[in-house]
């Protein structure tokens, strides 16, 4: 059977179709508008997140910023409008597979051009209010460690105190001659002396610490308190952000300042010195025999001094082997880094503003099917078989007009000539008699 008198072998599939079509004719009144609507209100955002990146708030700015809005409006709205016209009017798999190609890297721009900045618009302020939230809980971590590593420090308080007190006890006993045999004040009560001071000396420098330490961190723990008011008091977090600068300096400078009230260091140098630095007084028995003892009593001190300060010193040494407390450093950001550096936390913000630029590309996907199950309803028909009554009626009246401007114009008839009227009353002639032929 000829090709223009083939019959619709499915007519529930082309009575779908023509159904789909009307639904698409109707869709189609109205999805430029509201592909516009989106492309405007991603514009809209996109503008409010680059005003928040330029410094400047003067003219300049603002007519930067409503150019790159603007920009970002409509290569938003021809992107997906191409897309919405020719991926789901192509036939072939591999014309298709290249548009859609074509859709991930134009998604992945306007994700890089507009939705980061849609997210910083939507949850700036946010971001940042968690980047000085993330703050205060460093400085407050830095802080805490300083003050406990200066408490331990501290403690060695009672090391040296120790250390000092059996000293004064050797220097008491020698006194009453239970140590070298020799009663008094002689070179070996010096030696004893000498040292138990020096130990005096450290331990009262430690005792003094104690109050610069806590009243540092008091002071520490009070700006904490004020930075921690300004994360949630309202108003812009722009000027938030310039208060909790400044109090952010001032309580690095003090974790600095704990840092150096530390006495470990003191007191490893101290026991180093504490068996190093002894000086011997000169012998003052006035026998050799007393010399004597007090020369190898003098030695039997050293022995104990060098014990003494080892033990100091490996006290001192654990202290020093503490991890020293972070380094903290406040850097203000803006609310598109603040946005990209804690994404994590924003994911919903980020989720609506990715949406609203990739929207379209489910009303493409749901044209491709759409466009393909009406190719599936029409078939292998010609186009004159799938014609509806009202698209046949348009056709003809287009054939007749066209018939009318073809055919040629004829020619108007010469008017007839004007002829005398005739008199409606007018008798009849009468009748000629008949001629007698006799």
């Amino acid at each position: 059977m000829p090709d223009s008198h083939r019959t619709n072998t499915n007519p529930q599939g082309l009575a779908h179709a023509r159904e789909l079509q009307g639904h698409l004719s109707w869709l189609d009144s109205f999805s430029g508008a509201a592909l516009a609507v989106l492309a405007t209100a991603s514009g809209i955002y996109t503008y409010l997140g680059v005003s928040s990146l330029l410094d400047d708030t003067g003219a300049m700015s603002f007519f930067a910023a409503s150019a790159y809005s603007i920009a970002v409006s409509v290569g938003i709205f021809v992107f997906w409008s191409y897309l919405m016209r020719l991926l789901p009017a192509m036939r072939t798999g591999a014309a298709k597979l290249k548009l859609m190609g074509a859709m991930v890297l134009g998604s992945i721009a306007i994700i890089a051009m507009s939705s980061w900045l849609n997210a910083a618009a939507l949850a700036g302020s946010a971001a940042v209010e968690q980047h000085l939230a993330q703050t205060v809980q460093e400085y407050q971590e830095s802080l805490e460690q300083a003050h406990e590593t200066a408490v331990s420090a501290q403690a060695l308080e009672r090391d040296v105190a120790r250390v000092r007190q059996s000293f004064e006890d050797l220097s008491e006993q020698e006194a009453s001659g239970d140590l070298s045999g020799l009663a008094g004040r002689g070179a070996v009560f010096r030696v004893l002396r000498q040292k138990a001071e020096e130990l005096a000396a450290l331990e009262a420098q430690i005792g003094a610490q104690s109050e610069l330490i806590e009243g540092a961190f008091d002071e520490g723990n009070a700006i904490l308190s004020r930075m921690r008011a300004l994360i949630v008091e309202p108003g812009a977090v722009e000027a938030r952000s310039v208060a909790f600068s400044e109090d952010a300096v001032r309580l690095a400078g003090l974790v600095s300042t704990l840092r150096q009230l530390s006495v470990a260091p003191l007191v490893d140098r101290a026991a180093e010195d504490l068996s190093a630095s002894v000086v011997l007084p000169e012998l003052d028995a006035s026998g050799a025999a007393g010399q004597d003892a007090q020369a190898s009593t003098i030695n039997s001190v050293l022995q104990v001094l060098a014990l003494r300060a080892e033990s100091l010193e490996d006290a001192a040494e654990q202290v020093l082997a503490r991890p020293a407390p972070p380094e903290v450093t406040y850097t203000p950001i803006s609310s598109a880094d603040a946005v990209i550096l804690y994404a994590r936390n924003f994911v919903p913000s980020w989720a609506g503003a990715i949406a609203i630029d990739l929207l379209p590309a489910v009303l493409v996907l749901i044209l491709m099917v759409t466009q393909g199950a009406i190719r599936a309803g029409w078939g292998d028909l010609p186009a004159e078989d799938t014609l509806t009554l009202a698209e046949l009626r348009s056709a003809l009246h287009a054939m007749r007009e066209m018939e009318a401007l073809d055919r040629p114009v004829e020619v108007e008839a010469a008017p007839p000539r004007r002829t005398a009227p005739v008199a409606e009353n007018v008798s009849p002639l009468p009748n000629t008699p008949a001629r007698n032929n006799d």
